[in-house]
């Protein structure tokens, strides 16, 4: 590692090196901070078995292989065209584990690293396990006043009784497609403390101040909004923000999963011959030893990250060196996506500059490290609703 020329004096590169020494040895315990989710699931598919059927195994082994690649490619279209299977037209090479699922069902592991070679090597879209949280508010209108928004608790859900029970039915339908394109989802919760920042009115208006208020306490990434009439003719209306951006579109609500899944993936997915690109990637903020260590895992653990290296080290930031394949773009947008980093303010370094030039990104990045409380309990399952602290 080496000291940027710009430390002056011996009692600066002392505290610098100390610094640095005390953050490689505590790297190894500090704990990973809260980030976008990693959907650890992404290569386990369970399908269906036929036991009558001899040719059912192989059958299943295809079937697994192309949910994977809807997952993993991002689009429906591409994991199901002629390509794809001609590509793969071995899936049991592709299977690492097997086991029995019930009511006569394969749950079939696949080998993840194997798929991403073969689609980079092909040139193919890859959409990386990294991926956005999404809260969904969807509020339910049944008709002659029955009104609810559908909620998180599988057992006490507002309304309770038949009002409940079609409450966890829409969310199940929602939660399957969700897991089928690789998307973590989380529902609100609906206590005490949602309802004294939002209500069933706010929803259905579209009042997006207090919606995004409500929001903030599930660290979602980005927040879709539905609004139901399931008995009458008209259309379901979903609004998206991701970032300082807003969408909207109409469609039942396996639609509009599809359509956020399609969305996010043109924004993460990246093609398989991508060039790597060599990045200089600052943090600034970086106030203790503690914070040391958790910057340090959290860059070692970019999955984007191909290569890093430690450039310089300040007592308040640490600059890097990074290659990544995608360029700055793609890193950004991870970045963008983590808790406990946001874009650092541009008149904060001298030599600070956009990232963007136009069309063009360019070869720096700047973040500033901000610890954060973590509100958000970490849930091993990325497809189950994740329980923010009470």
């Amino acid at each position: 590692m080496t000291i940027d020329g710009s430390i002056r004096g011996r009692a600066d590169v002392s505290a610098t090196v100390v610094l640095s020494f005390v953050l490689l040895t505590l790297v190894t315990w500090v704990a990973a901070p809260a980030e976008s989710v990693e959907v650890s699931s992404l290569y386990s598919v369970e399908t269906t078995l036929d036991p009558d059927d001899p040719s059912a195994q192989s059958g299943a082994y295809r079937s697994a292989l192309t949910e994977v690649l809807v997952r993993v490619t991002g689009s429906m279209v591409v994991a199901e065209s002629e390509e794809m299977a001609m590509l793969f037209s071995n899936p049991s090479r592709y299977v690492q584990q097997l086991r029995q699922g019930p009511d006569n069902t394969l749950i079939v592991s696949m080998d993840g690293s194997a798929i991403e070679r073969t689609l980079r090597d092909a040139g193919a879209m890859v959409w990386g396990s990294d991926r956005p949280l999404t809260i969904i508010w969807l509020a339910i209108d049944w008709g002659l006043g029955d009104r609810e928004i559908v909620n998180a608790d599988s057992q006490d859900g507002p309304g309770g009784g038949r009002s409940f029970d079609r409450n966890g039915w829409l969310r199940e339908q929602v939660l399957a497609v969700a897991t089928r394109r690789g998307l973590p989802i989380v529902f609100p919760l609906l206590d005490i403390e949602d309802l004294q920042r939002i209500g069933f009115v706010d929803i259905w208006g579209g009042f997006d101040a207090p919606l995004l208020e409500a929001s903030s306490r599930y660290e979602a990434d980005s927040i879709l909004v539905g609004r139901f009439r399931p008995n009458e003719l008209q259309t379901p209306r979903w609004t998206w923000y991701f970032g300082e951006q807003r969408f909207g579109w109409p469609g039942e609500p396996e639609e509009a999963i599809n359509q956020l899944a399609d969305a996010l993936a043109a924004r993460h997915a990246i093609r398989g011959n991508e060039v790597s690109e060599s990045i200089e990637l600052t943090i600034s903020g970086i106030d203790s030893v503690i914070a040391y260590g958790r910057v340090q895992q959290y860059v070692e653990n970019l999955r984007v990250v191909e290569k890093l290296a430690i450039r310089s080290a300040h007592p308040d930031r640490i600059t890097y060196e990074v290659e990544v394949q995608g360029g700055a773009e793609r890193l950004d947008n991870v970045l963008s996506l983590s808790n406990m980093l946001e874009p650092a303010d541009n008149d904060y370094f001298i030599d600070a500059s956009s990232k963007r030039f136009g069309n063009h990104w360019s070869n720096t990045l700047e973040y500033r490290y901000r610890p954060a409380p973590s509100s958000l309990q970490v849930d091993p399952d990325p497809f189950r609703p994740i329980q923010p602290q009470r």
